[in-house]
C-alpha cells in the first residue's frame, strides 16, 4: 500500500541540518593568517558567480563562425605509457547512454512538470560556476568541437592524474561557464563533467556543477551522477529532490532506499519503516546497504531505530556505503578504501563527521591530488590541534607546523628540515612541501640558506607562490652553482619572464650534475624550457641532444593538442593535457608529453599553469 507521501512528485527535505555540508577548514593559525601569500592559480571555487540573466528554455545556438567538425582524433592514452613508446594508443568514440544527439527542440517539447514561471528557469546554453573574472575559462574555450568527442575524452580519462597542477587546471575547465555543444543534451554535458570531477576526488566541485541544473531537466545519466555527488559529500538529504524522477526511470534498489531515507527526514516515520522493511525482505536482513539506510532513517525526524553496523564480510566500498556511513559517523575500515580508489580518500578528507585526527593522511593525499590547497591543509592541521590536550600537543604534527612559524630562523629551519626529512616517497615528500609552502615563504631571502634552498624554492612553488620564490633570485646568484642547481632549475621555469632566455651553460651543468634515474630530471627541465620558449633558438638542439629528449615522434594525442592550441581552444588543450597525464605517478609521464603540454598551454594563454606543471615535473622526478 502506498501512502499519500509516495504519490508526491518530489520529496522536500526538512530538518536536514544534520546532513548539510559542513565546512571543515574554518580553523586557522593566527600567525599564518596575517599577510598570507596568495597562490598563483585559484584552488577553490573563487568568489560567488554572478547569476546569469534567466532565459526561457530553447534551442541552443552555436556561436557564429565557430561550428566545425572536430578534426581531432579520438584518444585514450594508456596509464602505463612508457617514455620510449612515443605514440599513444587511439581508441574509438564510446557509446553513450541515451540519445546524445537529441536536439534542444525535442527537449523543449516535453511537457513541463514544474510550477515555476519560465523566466525563473536557469539557462542551459552555458552551464558552470566559474567565469574569467574568478578563474574560469571563456565560454568558447572548446571552440566548435563536437560534444561527443569531448565527452569521450572525459569518460575515458583514468583519474586522478599524475600532475597536481594539471588537475587544478582541469577542475577550473570543468567548472567554467562554457557553451553547451549542440550535439549533446545539456544535462548529459553536465553529467560527464561532474562524473570526471568525482573521479578526480572533487566532490564539492561536482556537486556545485550538478546543482547548476534545474531538477526537471535531469536525464537518467545526471540523476545517477547527482546521487553520487550527494553520497560523495555525505549528504543523503541531497538525494531527496532526485528520488521521484529516478524511480520513474530506474529500478536500482538505492532509489527505494533513498525514498525511505527522505521519508524519515520529512517526518514520515511510518512510511520510512515500511519501505525499509520491504527492502529487508528483498535484499536480506544482513545487507550492509539496507542497514546503513536504516541507520540514517533512525537519525531522521521521529526515528526510533537503533542499528549497529558491522563491516564483517564486506569486501567492497561503494559510493552508497561511503556516503551513508559518513553521514551517520560510522567509521569505515581503512582497508576498504583500497577497493574504491584514491577519489574516496579525497572525499573522506572533507567529510563533516570524521574526526580531524582520522583524516590527516587522507588530507595529505587530497592536497597532492590538487583537491586541497596548501592553505586547506594548514587549516586542517590547525583544526586537529584545537581539540588536543596540551600535553599531547607537544611534538604532534600541529605542533611541528606551528614551530615552522615561531622562534628564531635556525629553529624554524630545523623544524622544516625535520618535516621534509620524514617523507618516505614522492607523495609524502610533495605533501610535506605543500604543508610548509607558506612557512618557507616567510623565510627572508639570504645567502646563508644555501644548504636548504633546493628545498625552500620547490616548497614555495608547490603552492604556486612564484612571486615569493622570485625574491630569492638575487641571493641565488651569489651561491655556488653546484649546490643550488635544483633551486635554479625551478626558478628558471617558474619566474614569469618575458623576452628573457636561460643560459645554455647553466643547462649543461644541470645535466652533468643530474643524479636522477637515467637523467630523467634533465629531460623534464629541457622539455619545460623549450616548451616555454626560454632557451635561445640557436641552443635548443644542443640542449635536446645533451639531455636525450626526443620530441620528434608524433602521436594522435600530440597532433590533437597541437591542433587545439593552434585553434586557440584553451579548454580543449587543458582536457588533452590531463589526458596526457594519465598515470599513477610522474614516473609514468614521458618527458615529450611534458613538452607538448607546456607548449600548448603557453600558446593558448595558460602560461601560469604551464610554468607550475613544469616545476612540478622536476620537483617530483
Amino acid at each position: 500500500m502506498r501512502s499519500d507521501f509516495l504519490r508526491r512528485k518530489a520529496v522536500v527535505p526538512i530538518a536536514l541540518a544534520t546532513f548539510a555540508g559542513v565546512s571543515l577548514l574554518a580553523f586557522g593559525v593566527p600567525a599564518i593568517g596575517q599577510g598570507n601569500p596568495e597562490s598563483l592559480l585559484p584552488e577553490g571555487f573563487g568568489d560567488p558567480v554572478e547569476q546569469a540573466p534567466a532565459q526561457p528554455a530553447g534551442p541552443t545556438k552555436a556561436a557564429p563562425g565557430r561550428a566545425q567538425p572536430t578534426g581531432l582524433p579520438d584518444i585514450k592514452l594508456p596509464s602505463n605509457a612508457a617514455e620510449t613508446q612515443g605514440a599513444p594508443a587511439v581508441a574509438g568514440v564510446i557509446e553513450e547512454t541515451g540519445d546524445l544527439a537529441a536536439s534542444e527542440d525535442t527537449l523543449a517539447e516535453k511537457p513541463a512538470t514544474y510550477e515555476m514561471p519560465p523566466s525563473s528557469l536557469r539557462r542551459v546554453d552555458k552551464i558552470g560556476r566559474l567565469v574569467p573574472a574568478n578563474g574560469g575559462l571563456n565560454a568558447d574555450a572548446f571552440g566548435g568541437l563536437h560534444g561527443k568527442y569531448l565527452i569521450s575524452l572525459m569518460h575515458d580519462m583514468d583519474a586522478p592524474i599524475a600532475s597536481r597542477w594539471a588537475s587544478i587546471l582541469l577542475r577550473r575547465t570543468l567548472l567554467s561557464q562554457i557553451n553547451t555543444p549542440r550535439d549533446v543534451k545539456p544535462a548529459d554535458w553536465v553529467a560527464e563533467r561532474a562524473a570526471l570531477l568525482l573521479r578526480m576526488g572533487e566532490a564539492d566541485a561536482a556537486r556545485a556543477l550538478v546543482q547548476s541544473v534545474d531538477v526537471h531537466r535531469f536525464t537518467p545519466k545526471l540523476l545517477e551522477v547527482g546521487a553520487d555527488t550527494a553520497l560523495a559529500t555525505a549528504d543523503p538529504a541531497a538525494l531527496c529532490p532526485l528520488v521521484q524522477p529516478a524511480l520513474a526511470v530506474s529500478k536500482d534498489p538505492k532509489w527505494q532506499l533513498s525514498e525511505a531515507i527522505c521519508a524519515a527526514l520529512s517526518g514520515e516515520a511510518a512510511t520510512a519503516t515500511a519501505l525499509i522493511d520491504r527492502q529487508k525482505m528483498r535484499q536480506g536482513n544482513g545487507s550492509i546497504d539496507v542497514l546503513l539506510a536504516e541507520k540514517v532513517v533512525g537519525a531522521g525526524v521521529n526515528g526510533r531505530r537503533a542499528v549497529k553496523i558491522e563491516w564483517t564480510g564486506v569486501d567492497q566500498l561503494t559510493n552508497w556505503r561511503f556516503g551513508l556511513a559518513n553521514a551517520v559517523a560510522v567509521e569505515i575500515p581503512a582497508p576498504l578504501f583500497d577497493t574504491i580508489g584514491p577519489r574516496a580518500l579525497a572525499w573522506q578528507a572533507r567529510a563533516p563527521f570524521v574526526p580531524f585526527a582520522n583524516k590527516m593522511e587522507a588530507a595529505r593525499k587530497a592536497a597532492v591530488m590538487g583537491v586541497f590547497s596548501s592553505q586547506n591543509l594548514v587549516d586542517l592541521y590547525a583544526g586537529a590541534a584545537l581539540g588536543m590536550d596540551p600535553v599531547e600537543f607537544v611534538d604532534s604534527p600541529g605542533d611541528l607546523l606551528r614551530r615552522c612559524y615561531v622562534g628564531n630562523l635556525e629553529e624554524r629551519l630545523d623544524t622544516l628540515r625535520m618535516i621534509w626529512g620524514d617523507a618516505e616517497d614522492d607523495q609524502a615528500r610533495y605533501a610535506a612541501m605543500l604543508l610548509t609552502a607558506r612557512a618557507a615563504a616567510y623565510l627572508p631571502p639570504h645567502v646563508a640558506f644555501e644548504g636548504d634552498i633546493n628545498q625552500i624554492i620547490p616548497a614555495m612553488l608547490s603552492a604556486g607562490l612564484d612571486n615569493q620564490a622570485a625574491k630569492w633570485a638575487v641571493p641565488l646568484t651569489k651561491m655556488e652553482d653546484s649546490k643550488v642547481s635544483m633551486a635554479w632549475a625551478a626558478l628558471s621555469l617558474a619566474m614569469p619572464r618575458t623576452g628573457t632566455t636561460t643560459r645554455i651553460n647553466r643547462v649543461k651543468d644541470f645535466i652533468s650534475d643530474d643524479d636522477s634515474s637515467d637523467g630523467r630530471r634533465s629531460r623534464m627541465l629541457v622539455a619545460g624550457l623549450v616548451g616555454l620558449g626560454r632557451l635561445p633558438a640557436s641552443e635548443v638542439k644542443a640542449a635536446i641532444d645533451d639531455s636525450g629528449l626526443d620530441i620528434s615522434a608524433n602521436s594522435a594525442w600530440s597532433k590533437a593538442i597541437a591542433l587545439a592550441a593552434q585553434r586557440g581552444q584553451p579548454g580543449t588543450v587543458a582536457l588533452l593535457a590531463a589526458t596526457g597525464m594519465q598515470a599513477k605517478s610522474w614516473q609514468g609521464i614521458p618527458a615529450n608529453h611534458l613538452f607538448h603540454i607546456v607548449r600548448a598551454l603557453n600558446q593558448v594563454g595558460l602560461e601560469s599553469a604551464a610554468r607550475m606543471i613544469a616545476v612540478e615535473a622536476i620537483s617530483r622526478t
